[in-house]
């Protein structure tokens, strides 16, 4: 057994750069908040591609909002009630200074190197030489503007601060209200917006206070007109389907010191915004908020540590800054639903949960079940008064389905790894059979995505199957035992892929969309994919059969079940090798989040080494730490939470209780449990002769042990973090035994055999330490043993059952039968 060790602490928040992700796409909200926190507070640019507010493209600085999403697609959310600055307006007029928001970008340059992001704070100077400088509670934004005490004129400077009734997407629609007081600057009231990715309209309330110089003058704004006698007034739209600008603004006697704005918002009234910022804010002390949430970040993120031996800085940033951004969304409004009475927490900002539920949410099981519990419980109370589970959920208001119903995994993931804390159960599984029984009478869906749909609620009812196992509904589980198998009706097996050349893949059988009378549609297996320019595959009535993702890559979608589809493809070298084609042709995208499981998935056939080489050539060639460093939007953290996985060696099958190990990016890393207070380690070890451990060098895992006991198997369960097990891994350059064995694989539903088995002896996956490993061939293998039909129960969990495994070596039987 090696000796445990403890890693030397660190201070974890150097190495968070919120900047990851700004540019190319990633779409990152990069501003100052708490975790999970209401306020957002950031700079807003007029960029194309603006959805968290900031992008560091160039693009000029439009104001400064206190709301924001982070990593989304889709249309810019939130970014209401913007503030923006000016040293003085010429000639002191106050119509001399632009007002609408397209017209003040010209007054938004910002030198790039003057922006500064850190947990809990983000700052920038524009160009007219105005600091802004910004920080958060949990639902205040404190904004701090220090002005050049001289304006362009000469003179001394007068500051006005205006703020706006717009938002990112201009979609303000009547009603806009506004009011500013004469003698303190406050500004307070509403205005009624459309979410980003959703129907409904939301009305948000604000109310905003000063501190700083004498307050010289206030009024409002309609388009690009000020007005210092007019207090208050309502706006409409405007015309063009582009909102009118209006506002408020407060003029300032002197710049020679700064002005603290003091910004709440709430969903329920003006003046619960302002008792938000009273209760948060009272004092308007800066460097108190601020060292606040570093605090709340710095206690979030110190459950997790690695050893940070024989490690650049690049390394230890792209891996803390990948698990702070799994903690910006969702976003914790409990309090402030309007909606429904409820003493239950309510989250938002599910935006998507077809993102979130791969790796996200599963990461916060694991760092912040607290947290997690409460996102299940919002989930849960939303079903109870909306009448289903969200799949997308935002500004409280129903976002679009993408995938199937993907929040039935995000519950049975939970309730599998015993998130328990207040949580109804019992309702939680009345919710994820309704999504799974009730028809769609009213037909709000679109026709289309029938492949990608099947395939996801085959999964959806394997996830309900497992939750009624441990709930001992043994008719539910039944139920959904059969339908779980509802994939291998669209699974043609003469079925052919050719690139748009004529080229053939040289692969046969794939999922293809089927009419009830049983013939078949066609759909190419390519379209969709990451290579194909000419198809639509998002959420459009006229889409295909797959959503945002080719056949080619939801041919290795079955969870639950890859002991089957590992024989409908070919058997294990096949998979192997159709899994190598779809990563070296660049067929999938490492950047949409379908491609997460796949680089995981050698581990099925028994070859989890080259699960290992695939996460190593993805990170860090495709995650940097830098601005453009993501391979696409981070879309609520998600992107985050593949890195952090995958560079800790382990990484989850959602809705499972399942976690596949590969070789670590750090020689330690270490996971304390908030829930039980103990700390779960893995820990790596050169192989005899394998020379030191170096960071950028890919390595195979030879041997494991468990608490000091041999462990053959590639996965680990949920028990592993919270009872704070030890896993030691001997690594080597070449691919050896480890996990190959017909035991050491994952589990599946079903066991299968080959024409060809040569399953190693499992006893010699695991030598003494010191001895060499038993030369193997890990590619034809059987398939696990772990679940064998209903007989042996549904929980797919990585433990070793106890059971007689059915093998058999016709691989066509299956296939014929799905044929016929």
């Amino acid at each position: 057994m090696a000796v445990p060790t403890e890693i030397e602490y660190y201070d974890l928040l150097p190495y968070v750069n919120p900047l990851i992700g700004t540019s190319n796409g990633g779409n990152v909200f990069p501003g100052a908040t708490l975790p999970y926190g209401m306020a957002k507070a950031v700079a807003d640019t007029n960029s194309t591609r603006n959805q968290s507010g900031f992008i560091l493209d160039g693009s000029a600085v439009t104001g400064f909002s206190m709301m924001h999403d982070s990593g989304t697609g889709g249309s810019p959310n939130l970014g209401n009630f913007a503030l923006f600055p000016f040293t003085s307006c010429p000639d002191r007029d106050v119509n001399n200074c632009v007002f609408p928001k397209k017209a003040r970008a010209g007054f938004g340059g910002f030198d790039k190197e003057s922006v500064t992001a850190k947990p809990g704070l983000f700052g920038l100077s524009l160009d007219s030489g105005i600091r802004v400088d910004m920080t958060t509670t949990q639902h205040t934004s404190l904004f701090k503007f220090s002005f050049p005490p001289v304006g362009s004129d000469g003179e001394e400077s007068q500051p006005l601060i205006l703020q706006d009734l717009t938002d990112l997407s201009d979609s303000r629609h009547d009603n806009a209200s506004v009011f500013v007081e004469q003698t303190t600057g406050r500004i307070t009231r509403s205005a009624p917006f459309s979410p980003g990715f959703g129907s409904g309209i939301y009305i948000l309330y604000f109310c905003t206070d000063f501190k700083g110089p004498q307050v010289k003058n206030t009024g409002t704004f309609v388009n690009s007109r000020a007005s210092s006698k007019i207090k208050n007034f309502t706006v409409a739209r405007g015309i063009n389907q582009h909102p009118l600008p209006g506002g408020a603004f407060v003029q300032f006697a002197s710049g020679e010191e700064a002005i603290l704005a003091r910004t709440a918002t709430s969903f329920i009234s003006a003046e619960r915004a302002c008792s938000y910022a009273k209760a948060e804010i009272p004092d308007f002390d800066f460097s108190d908020v601020y060292k606040a949430a570093v605090r709340s970040w710095r206690e979030k993120l110190s459950l997790v540590r690695v050893s940070t031996e024989s490690v650049n800085e690049s390394t230890l940033t792209n891996f803390h800054s990948g698990i702070y951004r799994t903690m910006i969304n969702p976003q914790n409004y409990t309090g402030e639903n309007p909606l429904w009475e409820s003493g239950e927490p309510y989250y938002d900002s599910f935006y998507y949960i077809w993102d979130i539920f791969r790796s996200q949410l599963p990461l916060l099981t694991i760092l912040d079940p607290v947290a997690l519990t409460g996102m299940i419980r919002s989930l849960i109370d939303t079903y109870r008064h909306m009448g289903w589970l969200p799949d997308c959920r935002m500004s409280l208001s129903k976002g679009f389905t993408q995938g199937g119903s993907n929040a039935d995994v995000v519950l049975a993931d939970a309730y599998l790894k015993d998130i328990q804390d207040g949580i109804n159960w019992e309702d939680g599984f009345a919710a994820v059979v309704k999504d799974a029984e009730d028809f769609d009478h009213k037909g709000t869906g679109t026709m289309t995505r029938s492949i990608s749909r099947t395939l996801e609620y085959a999964y959806d009812d394997f996830c309900i199957a497992q939750m009624a196992a441990k709930m001992n509904k043994t008719a539910e589980q039944q139920r959904y035992l059969a339908s779980r198998n509802n994939w291998q009706n669209l699974f043609k097996p003469n079925q052919t892929s050719h690139w748009w050349n004529g080229t053939d893949t040289g692969f046969t059988g794939f999922f293809e969309p089927r009419f009830l009378n049983k013939t078949w549609g066609y759909q190419d297996p390519l379209n969709c994919s990451n290579l194909d320019d000419h198809t639509g595959c998002s959420l459009t009535a006229t889409g295909g059969e797959t959503y945002e993702s080719s056949i080619w890559e939801y041919s290795f979608y079955v969870p639950h079940d890859q002991g089957t589809l590992i024989s409908l493809l070919g058997g294990p070298s096949t998979f192997t090798s159709r899994l190598d084609y779809l990563h070296d042709r660049n067929i999938t995208y490492i950047g949409n989040e379908p491609a997460f499981l796949t680089v995981f998935q050698y581990h099925f056939a028994g070859r989890p080494c080259l699960s290992s080489r695939r996460a190593h050539a993805y990170i860090p060639s495709t995650f940097s730490p830098t601005p453009g460093g993501l391979p696409g939007n981070d879309d609520s953290g998600a992107m985050g939470s593949f890195l952090a996985f995958a560079m800790m060696g382990m990484f989850p099958v959602p809705g499972q209780d399942v976690y596949l190990v590969t070789a670590p990016f750090f020689r330690e890393v270490e996971v304390t449990s908030v829930l039980t207070g103990r700390t779960a380690r893995v820990r790596s070890v050169m192989e005899e002769g394998e020379g030191e451990w170096r960071e950028g060098e890919v390595y195979c895992v030879r041997r494991a042990e468990m608490d000091g006991e041999a462990w053959g198997r590639s996965c680990v369960d949920h028990g592993f973090w919270t009872e704070g097990r030890e896993l030691v891994l001997w690594l080597g350059r070449e691919e050896g035994a480890w996990g190959t064995g017909v035991r050491d694989l994952p589990p599946s539903t079903r066991a299968r055999s080959y024409n060809s088995i040569t399953a190693p002896n499992t006893a010699s996956n695991n030598p003494p330490p010191g001895a060499t490993p038993a030369t193997a061939n890990p590619v034809d293998v059987a398939v696990s043993t772990g679940l064998v039909g209903a007989t042996v129960g549904t929980t797919g969990a990585c433990v070793v059952v106890a059971t007689v495994a059915v093998f058999w070596a016709a691989q066509n039987v299956a296939k014929e039968a799905i044929a016929g």
